[in-house]
């Protein structure tokens, strides 16, 4: 555990990048929630304290080899999917989606938990089959990701069940997959949009329409869009200063300190302080992606580019939704949006990294 060898290669730099855009996160949240206005810092002080759970299971999860994980890929995937069942039996409704599932004073979202447990264990499978030679060796990778995707969309959470498909999608890409077979995947997909859009709850569909025409519904489904483009615009260059934002400080731009975020940053901190915040995730997203260029094998190369596809869709979609070039989809921005779940899980994901980072090279005990 306290291997000199082993800790010469853990990525200071990867931890430092994440714990400043928790920094920068604290902060906007703080003018978000209007903290200062209402002099409630209950949500500053919450997600403060899902940092410090977050950095305790971070390093819990470095310093123990993730290969012994693979042993323990069936129990994951199980309990995986018991959890899931289970809130939608015992799980509380917000936005629309009953996700939740309220322990003592908390309330815990089980399916930020699941992108994890679908990155260890479809990992695990893919890095037992070897090449994927034709779409028959597809079946069992896509019935262990449709399994979970199937009941995070009776949640119903749209937004969930497409990180899902964005892992799998990277990390089948990186598995072996013959090119032919990989593109009439996607083939497939493409052409069962349509099919797919009809099984969407209605304003889940209106989404999709407001997306394209915000206007179409201006004071409904638009209305996040609309608002957040406003704010963003409205920052220029500068932006208006911390906790100055009209849309934000005047309550017109509704989930500001969750799915949000991003359009307060632009609002008041302007195109500088939006780019500096896509900088830290560019960086993070390299020391990432170097991870897993150097992971010592197939299972933790495997896992590392499951994560990175995680992080990578999760960014994208979510600046994406709030500038209108994606549609709204309700995730949150990675170390930013205000949510101990989605925290806790990005920490940990964050602590398998340096896990496989860590152990690029064989340890001699």
């Amino acid at each position: 555990m306290f291997n000199k060898k082993l800790w010469k290669n853990f990525d200071f730099a990867l931890l430092i990048t994440v714990l400043l855009i928790c920094t920068f996160s604290a902060v906007v949240i703080s003018s978000a929630s209007h903290a200062v206005e209402t002099g409630s810092y209950k949500n500053v002080i919450v997600q403060i304290v899902a940092v410090l759970f977050g950095l305790v299971f971070l390093f819990a999860v470095a310093l123990f080899d993730y290969n012994q994980i693979a042993k323990l890929s069936k129990v994951i995937y199980a309990l995986n999917i018991l959890v899931l069942i289970s809130v939608l039996f015992i799980g509380k409704v917000s936005n629309g989606a009953q996700s939740w599932i309220h322990v003592g004073p908390i309330d815990i979202q089980p399916s930020e938990f699941s992108k994890i447990a679908l990155v260890l264990t479809l990992a695990n499978l893919f890095n037992e089959m070897g090449e994927i030679k034709t779409f028959k060796d597809l079946v069992n990778p896509l019935i262990h990701v449709l399994i979970p995707f199937v009941i995070v969309m009776l949640q119903p959470d749209l937004g969930t069940a497409l990180v899902f498909l964005a892992i799998f999608i990277g990390m089948l890409f990186i598995s072996g997959v013959k090119p032919k077979v990989f593109a009439g995947l996607i083939a497939m997909g493409t052409a069962m949009m349509p099919v797919a859009y009809k099984i969407l709850k209605p304003y889940q569909r209106n989404r999709l329409l407001s997306f394209i025409n915000p206007n179409l519904d201006p004071m409904g489904s638009g209305y996040h869009v609309i608002q957040s483009k406003i704010a963003i615009g409205s920052g220029m260059f500068w932006g208006k200063g911390l906790y100055n934002g009209s849309q934000t400080q005047l309550y017109y731009l509704p989930e500001a300190w969750t799915d949000f975020i991003f359009s307060v940053v632009g609002e008041e901190l302007g195109f500088i302080g939006a780019t500096a915040l896509i900088l830290l995730y560019a960086y993070m997203l390299y020391r990432c992606f170097r991870i897993a260029v150097m992971a010592k094998d197939k299972y933790g190369h495997l896992i590392a580019v499951g994560i990175i596809s995680m992080f990578t869709f999760h960014i994208f979609e979510n600046i994406g939704m709030t500038v209108g070039i994606m549609p709204i989809t309700g995730i949150p921005l990675p170390f930013m949006s205000y949510g101990g779940s989605s925290l806790v899980a990005n920490m940990i994901a964050i602590g398998l990294l340096l896990n496989i980072g860590m152990r690029r090279q064989k340890i001699n005990f």
